[in-house]
C-alpha cells in the first residue's frame, strides 16, 4: 500500500513555478527544485515523474492564473472596451514594477518559455499556442466591441489589433526584464492605446 503524501503539493508546485520563472527551464536544476520546494529528489520524482512533467504542471498553473485574471478584466462589461484595455495594461505595469529584483521586473513565464523552449518542446509549444489563442480571442472580442461603441477608433481588423496588443504586452514584459522602469512601461502602454484610440 502506497504511503500518503505528507506535503502540500499545491505549495510545492507554486514554489517550482517561481523557480522556473526566475531561472528558466534549462537552468533550473533538480537541486534548485529541491531547495525551492523543500522536498527531496525522491518526493519530487514520485509526485511529478520528471523535471519536464513538473515544468508542464507549473506552466499550466501559471497560465491558468494569469490568463484568468486577464480575462476577468476583458470581460468586465461595466467598462468600455478602451477602459478594459487600459486596465489590462495597468495590471501588467503593476505586476512588473511590484516585484523587481536588481532593478529588473520578473517578466512573464509564458514569454520566457516561448523564447527558451517553443522551437524544441512540442508539449510546451502546444500549451502556449492554446493560451495565446484564448487570449487573442478575448482581445479580439473587446476590440470589436470597442469599434462598435466608438472607444476604439482604429479601423484595422480586430484580429490584427489583438495580435498587436498581445505583442505590446509581451514587449513590455521583456523590457521590464531588461530594466525598463514604470515610466518606460507606462509610455509603451500609452502609445499602444493611442494607436487604438487616437
Amino acid at each position: 500500500m502506497a504511503r500518503p503524501r505528507t506535503f502540500d503539493e499545491d505549495g510545492a508546485l507554486d514554489a517550482a513555478m517561481r523557480m522556473f520563472w526566475e531561472k528558466g527551464y534549462e537552468a533550473t536544476s533538480t537541486q534548485d527544485l529541491c531547495d525551492a520546494t523543500g522536498l527531496g529528489r525522491s518526493s519530487i520524482y514520485n509526485t511529478f515523474k520528471s523535471k519536464h512533467d513538473l515544468f508542464e504542471r507549473a506552466l499550466s498553473r501559471y497560465i491558468d492564473s494569469m490568463t484568468t485574471s486577464q480575462l476577468a478584466v476583458m470581460e468586465d462589461t461595466r467598462l468600455s472596451a478602451a477602459e478594459r484595455l487600459r486596465t489590462l495594461f495597468a495590471m501588467v505595469v503593476d505586476a512588473e514594477t511590484a516585484h523587481r529584483t536588481g532593478g529588473r521586473g520578473p517578466g512573464c513565464l509564458t514569454v520566457n518559455t516561448t523564447v527558451e523552449l517553443v522551437a524544441r518542446d512540442p508539449q510546451a509549444a502546444d500549451m502556449l499556442e492554446r493560451d495565446t489563442r484564448r487570449r487573442l480571442t478575448a482581445l479580439r472580442a473587446v476590440l470589436e466591441e470597442g469599434q462598435r461603441d466608438g472607444s476604439i477608433t482604429s479601423p484595422r481588423d480586430a484580429g490584427a489589433l489583438a495580435r498587436f496588443v498581445n505583442a505590446a504586452i509581451a514587449g513590455m514584459r521583456i523590457s521590464s526584464q531588461g530594466g525598463a522602469d514604470r515610466a518606460a512601461l507606462e509610455s509603451i502602454a500609452d502609445i499602444t492605446l493611442d494607436a487604438l484610440t487616437g
